[in-house]
């Protein structure tokens, strides 16, 4: 069987060190997309709603994921959006067992959603592999705690203070601000002594953005890729899928499959999904008709007669 030959259309953009090796995991981001689960220690997330607060319900719905074959499981004690302030002691306490746990029992990538140096601090010694700091690196000290390890890094685009309102955001491009941010921000890590096989890079999907810039984020996706850092697209059940198609939170998961389509065929080689399974099928469709893998078996009208 030969290898199949990428499609004219596919967006393959020039990576800096494609074949990354994350934690115990190799991937080849030439020609492979990962699926990142989500699991939220959190009791007011905006898609599960507190359902994976509980330390066995979050140890579950990972190895869960892990089992529908999530590549990476994105832990959270903290989110993003406005509301009250979490201490650093309850979110570590909230994703260091969880870490703990899914070590134990997987050699998957670990990535922790934090922003706080102190988290990602106890997160890597406890077995974490990535960090994913929605604010871009903007604490220093952050950047320092990334520096003295050896954790991979996602850098996110976002214009607010973590837990903080943010009305009414303005771009005059979306996309060339947001690959500006992440250039800069790119720059810091590196000048730091993160190596640039430990970039990855987020264009922050509603992070700070209105449905319009989301949706032009996704249709310019290509953008983000061409910085030549593996790109991780984070469309799952946002609220920019919610106001395209007039759908609530639990309605959300097929325009979520769509939108991760498009970015994986503008050069997304990362998606952060709830969904995982389906999010797993629908990026080994994509890659197969990409030409980046072989079908699992070919059997229809390949013999003398028609199946």
């Amino acid at each position: 069987m030969t290898n199949p030959r990428p499609a004219d259309a596919a967006r393959t953009p020039e990576l800096i060190s494609p074949v990354r090796t994350i934690g115990h995991r190799t991937f080849d981001f030439s020609r492979q997309v990962a699926v990142m689960a989500i699991v939220n220690r959190t009791p007011d997330s905006f898609y599960d709603r507190g359902s994976t607060f509980g330390l066995d319900a979050a140890v579950a719905a990972a190895l869960a994921a892990i089992a529908d074959g999530a590549e990476m499981v994105d832990i959270g004690g903290a989110p993003f959006a406005p509301g009250p302030e979490i201490s650093v002691r309850a979110e570590i306490d909230r994703v260091v067992p969880v870490i703990e746990a899914v070590r134990a029992a997987s050699d998957v990538v670990i990535s922790v959603d934090t922003f706080q140096p102190e988290v990602a601090f106890a997160s890597i010694h406890a077995g974490a592999d990535l960090i994913n700091d929605t604010t871009g690196l903007r604490n220093p000290d952050m950047v320092d705690v990334l520096a003295n390890s050896s954790a991979g890094v996602v850098i996110t685009h976002s214009l607010a203070e973590p837990r903080r309102p943010f009305a009414r955001p303005q771009y005059s491009d979306v996309v060339a601000e947001v690959a500006a941010f992440l250039t800069e921000r790119i720059d810091v890590a590196l000048a730091a002594g993160v190596s640039a096989e430990r970039i990855l890079i987020d264009p922050g999907h509603d992070l700070n953005k209105n449905t319009l810039h989301s949706l032009e984020l996704t249709r310019r996706f290509a953008e983000i890729a061409d910085l030549g850092y593996p790109a991780l697209a984070a469309v799952s059940n946002k609220d920019f899928i919610g106001e395209t198609l007039d759908r609530e939170r639990g309605g959300r998961m097929h325009g979520s499959l769509a939108a991760a389509v498009v970015a994986i065929v503008n050069g997304a080689r990362i998606l952060r999904m709830h969904n995982v399974g389906p999010a797993v099928e629908a990026a080994r469709m994509t890659e197969a008709i990409l030409g980046f893998r072989q079908p699992a078996r070919l059997r229809h009208n390949m013999g003398e007669t028609n199946d």
